[in-house]
């Protein structure tokens, strides 16, 4: 009889399961994983050693770079880190326009997930619907910075400018027009918040297709329900954080046991796994679009009874207004300085942490009381989540690892940083 032995296969740098340029070096049985060894360094931007070159204020931007389907959270930690070093913080409208994004993002992010997610394990339909509610979503980041994805529009002290009071419009062309035109353009009519207040009532009925979709399909069980079990003990010594922990059944959530923003103003849950497998990661962040959309209706409230400042009235932080910019000397030399030298932070060094979309993003920050950050760590949910590969794939199909890479929601742009 032959001899039977392990062989050896490469997975990916470019596997449309991977989200990212990730290199797997399987070690097979048969169609049984033996071992999977995550190769990274294929991506590899040096962005910390980056934002070491340059003043704080220009680095806001690379943050979006980082996980670029979770624009704005990674954007407050940094934000957040450098307020905690200058002792400054933003005044309560920024907070809930901050929150209001944070959670626009966390459901930007999970539709991402579920559509592609879906799409590795062969429901085609499940992309193309959350891609719908995406680019709506999309439009508000668009409406409020000027760019669809990198929105740098958090900063030091606030926010870089308040919501606008005004949607744009589609205009007639051969794919809208007439009554079509008109259904396209009915949640435009008013402001922003009216806008997303909108989308916040109508998403939840949207959750509901995707469930019907997936929850109870048969094939999409057989995919997910007992694949990739992690215990919650084991979910906390491998580093887990977000729906990775939470999906073991550990309700550990920044935005409830360490508040920032305006999260200790608003109500929500923090949803719960039991068996700690791919199909309770799926439950427990399709049950975080719910409980999303309930806090952006919270926020858009708040917003809309509450006008008021969204940068900190400190010319050494925040850019004087253009008009007073172009008339006054002292103004033009505070702008000037502000986007050329940016400001200095005192020695020292901070840990601050967002509940990301994928998990706890933190910055750790060292400055030596100059302009640009002497070190610069950035603490990537993902980095944890992909270490457990080997033991998450172990004796699973080769089929199961596309499940296994789908519900770690893994983007490289912030493992491979």
């Amino acid at each position: 009889m032959a001899e039977i032995r392990n062989y050896t296969m490469n997975f990916g740098p470019q596997h449309p399961a991977a989200h990212g340029v990730l290199r797997l070096i399987l070690e097979m049985d048969g169609e049984v994983v033996e071992r999977a060894d995550p190769h990274i360094g294929l991506l590899h931007r040096g962005t910390e050693k980056l934002a070491e070159s340059k003043p704080y204020n220009q680095s806001i931007g690379y943050m979006d770079r980082l996980d670029y389907v979770s624009m704005m959270c990674n954007e407050h930690a940094y934000v957040r880190a450098i307020e905690k070093m200058l002792g400054i913080e933003a005044p309560p409208r920024a907070q809930y326009i901050r929150t209001l994004f944070d959670e626009i993002t966390r459901i930007l992010n999970h539709l991402m997930w579920i559509g592609t997610h879906g799409l590795d394990l062969g429901a085609m339909t499940m992309f193309l619907y959350a891609f719908r509610e995406r680019e709506q979503l999309m439009d508000c980041y668009e409406a409020v910075s000027g760019a669809r994805m990198h929105a740098t529009y958090y900063r030091p002290g606030g926010v870089y400018r308040d919501l606008p009071d005004s949607m744009p419009k589609y205009k007639e062309s051969p794919w809208r027009k007439g009554e079509a035109l008109k259904d396209s353009n009915a949640w435009r009519e008013g402001s922003l918040l009216d806008f997303i207040e909108a989308f916040a009532e109508d998403f939840p009925s949207r959750v509901d297709e995707y469930e019907t979709l997936l929850t109870d399909n048969r094939i999409w069980k057989q995919r997910t329900v007992g694949i990739g079990v992690v215990s919650p003990e084991r979910a906390l010594q491998l580093g887990f954080t977000g729906p990775m922990l939470r999906g073991s059944g550990i309700a550990w959530d920044l935005r409830k046991k360490q508040p920032y923003a305006a999260y200790d103003q608003v109500e929500f849950d923090i949803p719960v796994g039991a068996n700690g497998d791919c199909y309770d990661r799926y439950l427990v962040r399709v049950e975080e679009m719910r409980q999303s959309a309930r806090i952006i209706r919270q926020c858009v409230r708040w917003l809309k009874a509450n006008p008021g400042p969204v940068m900190v009235d400190d010319h050494k932080v925040a850019p004087p207004k253009r008009e007073k910019m172009k008339e006054g000397m002292e103004e033009l030399i505070h702008h000037f300085k502000l986007f050329t030298e940016g400001y200095v932070l005192p020695e020292g060094e901070v840990y601050s942490a967002v509940e990301a979309p994928k998990g706890e993003f933190g910055v750790y920050l060292v400055s030596d009381g100059s302009n640009k950050p002497f070190r610069l760590k950035l603490r990537a949910p993902g980095f944890a989540h992909l270490a457990s590969m080997n033991e998450m794939a172990k004796g699973h199909m080769l089929a199961d690892v596309v499940a296994i890479i789908g519900t770690q929601d893994i983007v490289f742009g912030e493992i491979d940083r």
